[in-house]
């Protein structure tokens, strides 16, 4: 059953609109505020259809998702208590959030980088930042490094990083790799889903 074939066609015929740069950069924006779907989910397909101009997708990729991410960091700063407290707790997110706060502490601004390249969705990261930078708080590399000139500087590294790393493999693979991708496509989807399963199986056995 070739559903992922089907959904990466699209995805693909998507990329090659003319008004998918603004897809990706509006995409990008609330990705690091609020919205689920992740950057790399435009990106790619959008570098396969077009690598020639990957490198600068990978630049408004990383650029918008740095303004969402301060935007989320001032959501963090000014609003956490008790606006965006009750949306965490509404959207599950209290254990990612959790989680994300005793890493900020343990490794401070160096965290950032790291949580660039984690499942742990950077809206959590970005919202945390800010709060513990309101509550003045000394975390593990020093004090003030997640104020937000600080902030903003690594997460352009952080970002930048993971963003521009899609996009120069994909710019080297070319169409080759296109190919090949499409053709092994649903292998992937399949295998990613069962992982998925397992991952969430074994957390509801631990519980």
């Amino acid at each position: 059953m070739k559903l992922f074939t089907g959904i990466y066609d699209y995805c693909i015929n998507l990329s090659k609109h003319r008004l998918a740069p603004v897809f990706l950069t509006g995409n990008s924006f609330i990705e690091s505020v609020f919205w689920p779907i992740p950057v790399d989910i435009m990106l790619a397909p959008m570098c396969l259809a077009k690598p020639e101009k990957a490198l600068h997708y990978a630049f408004l990729a990383t650029v918008s998702s740095v303004l969402g991410a301060v935007l989320g960091y001032g959501l963090g700063y000014y609003l956490y208590d008790p606006w965006i407290q009750d949306i965490v707790i509404r959207f599950g997110y209290e254990d990612a959030f959790a989680r994300a706060s005793g890493y900020l502490h343990r490794f401070g601004a160096l965290f950032i980088i790291i949580g660039s390249f984690t499942p742990l969705p950077y809206k959590i990261v970005a919202i945390c930042s800010g709060l513990i930078a309101s509550q003045q708080a000394g975390i593990g590399l020093g004090a003030g490094q997640l104020h937000l000139v600080p902030f903003i500087l690594v997460s352009f590294l952080g970002r930048g990083m993971r963003f521009f790393l899609i996009a120069l493999v994909i710019k080297i693979g070319g169409a080759r790799m296109e190919q090949k991708l499409r053709r092994y496509i649903d292998i992937i989807g399949w295998l990613t889903l069962v992982l998925v399963a397992v991952f969430f199986c074994y957390y509801m056995i631990k519980d």
